[in-house]
This record gives structure tokens, C-alpha cells and sequence, in this order.
């Protein structure tokens, strides 16, 4: 059960209002602190929209995130929302082998990425061997924005729980956790 209650749009000041507009439990969890989610949720949207990434190295990253911590929310949405942006069965199933020391049909590029997404999220550093072989394909600002997605999404876990928020019953993301439990 959620330590706070997820508010509905009516139940939000005026002026908050259109960060319900996806209703998700994320959101509205947050809602009880409307200035919160108010700066909590454009560095969300810069993320999955503005940032230079290519949107599928993103999401594997984001789903690496979500995978290591073991956030049956965080990883539902985004087995979800990789959809969008090209991530297929087999790249979710080959983080999963990935992230289980095995072989995996996955690029080396996706390996890279998938690495330094553990690293950030086991050690909160990116070692000497993941910075060079990220530098091999990433300028200054790839670098900055993998670690900032990496970051704002191990933030994201944290929230989601310490305030105990759970993936909605009977939706696209509950049907995604049974198809690729955590």
C-alpha cells in the first residue's frame, strides 16, 4: 500500500493540474507535494523528449535502472514505454541475460551503455574501462546526459520505493511486469 494517497486531478491546485495529464501513480503520489512534482517532472519530460540520446540506447539504460533495483514500477512503465522508441522482447531479454553475466545477442554499443547503467547504479561512478569505452562513441555531452539519465532514474527508484507506489492494477504495465517479471 502506498505511504500516501494518489490524488486526482481535482484534488490538485489549478495550477498543477496538467502534470496529471498520465494520471500514472508516479504522478499522483507526487501530487501531495505539488511544487515537487512540479520540479521533479520536467527533467522527466527533457529526458524522454529533448535529450540528445538516441531514444533506445535511453531506454535500455532507463530499463537497466529499473531492472537492478529490482522496482517492479519504474521497470513495468518502461518495458512499456521503450516500445515507442524501438526496444524489442529480445532486447529485454538479452539486459536480462546481460545483467546476469551471460552471453548476450546484444550490440556492443547496447553493452557499453548497459554497463555504465550498472556501474552508476551499483558504484555511483563510471570506472576508468566504461569512461573509455563510452568515449569511443559518445562526445561530452553523450557522457553527460547517460549519466544524468542514470542518475534521475535512480533517483526515480528511490521515490517510488520510499513512497511505496505500486504499478496499477489492470494495466498495460501490469500485464508488461507478468510478461518480464523482475
Amino acid at each position: 500500500m502506498a505511504l500516501v494517497p494518489y490524488l486526482d486531478v481535482d484534488q490538485v491546485p489549478e495550477e498543477h493540474r496538467h502534470l496529471l495529464e498520465r494520471p500514472i501513480n508516479l504522478f499522483r503520489a507526487l501530487s501531495n507535494s505539488p511544487e515537487g512534482l512540479a520540479r521533479f517532472h520536467p527533467l522527466g519530460e527533457w529526458i524522454r523528449w529533448d535529450c540528445a540520446l538516441d531514444p533506445r540506447l535511453r531506454e535500455l539504460l532507463i530499463l537497466q535502472v529499473g531492472y537492478l533495483a529490482r522496482d517492479p514500477y519504474e521497470w513495468s512503465h518502461h518495458v512499456v514505454i521503450s516500445r515507442l522508441f524501438g526496444v524489442s522482447d529480445e532486447d529485454i531479454e538479452g539486459l536480462v541475460v546481460f545483467t546476469a553475466g551471460e552471453p548476450t545477442t546484444l550490440s556492443d554499443l547496447d553493452r557499453i551503455v548497459l554497463r555504465a547503467a550498472t556501474e552508476l547504479t551499483l558504484e555511483r561512478r563510471l570506472s576508468d574501462g566504461a569512461v573509455a569505452s563510452l568515449s569511443e562513441h559518445f562526445d561530452d555531452q553523450g557522457l553527460t546526459d547517460i549519466v544524468l539519465v542514470a542518475s534521475f532514474y535512480n533517483m526515480v527508484v528511490r521515490v517510488l520505493g520510499g513512497l511505496r507506489i505500486e504499478v496499477e492494477p489492470g494495466t498495460e504495465y501490469a500485464e508488461a511486469l507478468e510478461r518480464f517479471p523482475v
